[in-house]
């Protein structure tokens, strides 16, 4: 254990400041399932009173690693990263019992197989891409008398124009006045099924001043295999990316996934051991912008046409509590013409998506989205915005389950929205 990890332990003064920003605690009432009750079980590990075992296990995998309870916390105890640590633990001393069986496959298929593997990874989504740009043949499927889960997977593919094929070139030049050079970080599932929401990114980039470079080199960022206790293969992604772009010598890397920009800027703290590329890392980390931080860091445009819309903003966790990242994509949305903005009732509260989490804990995820729903509903809004392709997902199943009308569009979709609205027909 690293004395990082040691100090964060110690930090938790068990105040109980987190309990009701934790969505596992107020929904279960379980002092094990709280931020605290999971330190608490850490610590006791650490000291060596209690063994790494499938108590553990069961309390640090209900968690859904929104990282509220570090907003909520006085003390600054960095759950996120105690989180990391202790599924690693857990993974690492192998623990299997009935109720884990399956995750155990899924896991090495998933974060050992698929995700350090793009071609690997690449052909099992070719389904879902297909699906998302046949939307007659998703409807045809979801017509058929099948499970729940499935259904549920089907409601949450990303609509046509958000999943619209297309590959980011590898550079693209700025329109007027040059501003900036930038990368953009393509990732895993934002790539292969938000490959139109990647094309608006694009456009509101090179609309705003800047040369656009998507190094072919990069690859997943890591955070699903970090989330899940795996570290080999995160490394070795992070390693990837840095080295692609090294090669593209940009001034910023602008994310449009929240959880990506959130574990990208960690890369210093994961890589701080290895000498070949822990002050790399540390520097790469430093360039990692969210798209609307480095709009509004850069001063955007405001050409906009005008988008008649009301619009209610979904915090992406990774970027609210990660990130700390909450008026700027509010601000970008306020100063579009015709937009009707209306705050929405605990909008930085959890979705239930959590990367995987609505896979491998569909009831407790359905839960919490049918909780987040409520609140989307009573804003009236016609459109939920979203930050990262989680939330994009599980809002588009909760809208889905609802049957209501409702769009769900990623923020750079608006932005990209409003300047093609002064375009001529």
């Amino acid at each position: 254990m690293n004395a990082q990890v040691r100090a964060g332990l110690d930090a938790c003064t068990r105040c109980g400041l987190c309990l009701q920003a934790c969505p596992t605690y107020r929904d279960l009432r379980m002092e094990a399932d709280s931020p605290r009750g999971r330190v608490f079980l850490m610590k006791r590990v650490a000291d060596g009173e209690a063994p790494v075992d499938a108590t553990l296990a069961e309390h640090l995998y209900t968690c859904l690693g929104c990282r509220a309870c570090e907003t909520a916390c006085p003390s600054g105890v960095p759950f996120g990263a105690l989180l990391e640590f202790g599924r690693h633990e857990v993974e690492r001393a192998g623990v299997v019992d009935r109720e884990r069986a399956g995750w155990r496959a899924f896991r090495q298929i998933a974060f050992d197989w698929l995700l350090p593997n793009r071609t690997a990874f690449a052909l099992a989504l070719a389904p879902a891409r297909w699906l998302s740009r046949t939307p007659a043949a998703r409807d045809a499927l979801r017509a058929l008398p099948l499970g729940t889960r499935v259904k549920r997977l089907l409601a949450m593919l990303p609509a046509a124009g958000a999943a619209a094929s297309t590959r980011i070139p590898e550079f693209t030049a700025a329109q007027g006045g040059r501003r900036a050079r930038v990368g953009m970080f393509v990732g895993c599932v934002m790539g292969e099924l938000f490959g139109g929401v990647h094309e608006s990114l694009v456009r509101v980039l090179r609309h705003n001043g800047c040369d656009v470079a998507a190094p072919r080199g990069q690859w997943c960022c890591g955070a699903l295999n970090l989330h899940a206790g795996e570290r080999r293969h995160a490394r070795s992604m992070a390693r990837r990316n840095i080295d692609a772009f090294e090669k593209a010598d940009v001034e910023a890397i602008v994310v449009d996934s929240a959880g990506c920009g959130a574990e990208m800027k960690s890369y210093g703290e994961l890589l701080a051991d290895d000498k070949a590329y822990s002050a790399r890392a540390a520097a790469f980390a430093a360039k990692v912008k969210d798209a609307s931080e480095f709009l509004a860091g850069i001063g955007v445009r405001e050409d906009f046409g005008t988008v008649k819309s009301r619009v209610t903003y979904q915090d992406a966790c990774h970027l609210a509590h990660g990130q700390r990242i909450r008026e700027d994509p509010r601000a970008l949305l306020r100063a579009i013409p015709g937009i009707e903005y209306v705050e929405m009732r605990d909008a930085d509260r959890c979705c239930g998506a959590a990367g995987v989490y609505s896979i491998t804990h569909p009831e407790m995820s359905s839960r919490i989205l049918s909780e987040k729903m409520a609140c989307v509903d009573a804003t009236g809004a016609d459109t939920v915005v979203v930050t990262n392709p989680g939330c994009h997902m599980q809002l588009l199943a909760g809208q889905a389950m609802s049957g209501r009308s409702l769009r769900v569009r990623h923020l750079v979709e608006i932005i990209d929205e409003a300047y093609r609205a002064t375009e001529p027909s």
